[in-house]
């Protein structure tokens, strides 16, 4: 059963090399047992989602030009999120003013490859 994901779920990107703490604004109406409820749209960079630390992907264009610089050697730079879209699968039944429910199961595509997901939703007394 999925866990809903409130304001301090840690996230961790495929490509980025530290975990990061996700922030939702109330603005969903959704409240949970630790705080806002994320929705589908809660992907926004430096509000909902902020960087991984060092990326590296290539298509990240600082790793690319870093990696460049010394020769080919893969040298990361710096995460700067970059959402391609929107938070899936999310939890259809309950929707709130911003859409449905994120969960730790929703997972979230960077432009420059990554997976972002959910490794902890910050509640755990709500299992819906």
């Amino acid at each position: 059963m999925a866990m809903g994901a409130c304001s301090g779920a840690i996230a961790k990107c495929s490509f980025g090399n530290i975990p990061t703490p996700l922030v939702f604004l109330p603005t969903s109406l959704l409240m949970g047992s630790a705080g806002p409820m994320g929705t589908c749209s809660d992907c926004i960079p430096f509000v909902n989602i902020f960087p991984f630390g060092l990326c590296s992907s290539i298509l990240n264009p600082t790793t690319a030009s870093l990696t460049a610089a010394a020769s080919g050697v893969l040298t990361p730079g710096a995460c700067i999120p970059t959402p391609a879209g929107i938070w899936i699968p999310t939890k259809p039944t309950v929707i709130g003013k911003t859409g449905p429910m994120l969960t730790n199961d929703s997972t979230l595509i960077c432009a420059y490859g990554g997976v972002i997901k959910i490794n902890m939703p910050a509640q755990f007394t709500v299992i819906i």
